[in-house]
């Protein structure tokens, strides 16, 4: 687990893992296959998190969504916002 401590949630995907911080960052671990780990979104500022099978999503405060990883199957299609 990548600077462990501070952690107030979690969420699993089938080969990745999410942990939200007190201080609203989100830390990423786990596998790459799909992308999950390339394009972490930077920043605080977020509130929850969930994870697919090879993509995730989190919210952030002010009601935007930051997605990222695969898209194979549209996963992200559709979502109110770009990538992060």
């Amino acid at each position: 687990v990548p600077n462990c401590g501070g952690f107030v949630a979690i969420a699993c995907g089938n080969y990745h893992s999410l942990a939200l911080r007190n201080d609203g960052t989100v830390a990423i671990w786990g596998s790459n296959k799909g992308d999950q780990r390339t394009a972490t979104p930077t920043g605080n500022g977020f509130v929850a998190m969930s994870c697919g099978e090879f993509h995730s999503v989190a919210l952030r405060r002010d009601g935007t969504v930051a997605h990222w990883g695969s898209n194979e199957s549209g996963e992200r299609d559709g979502l109110p916002t770009s990538a992060p």
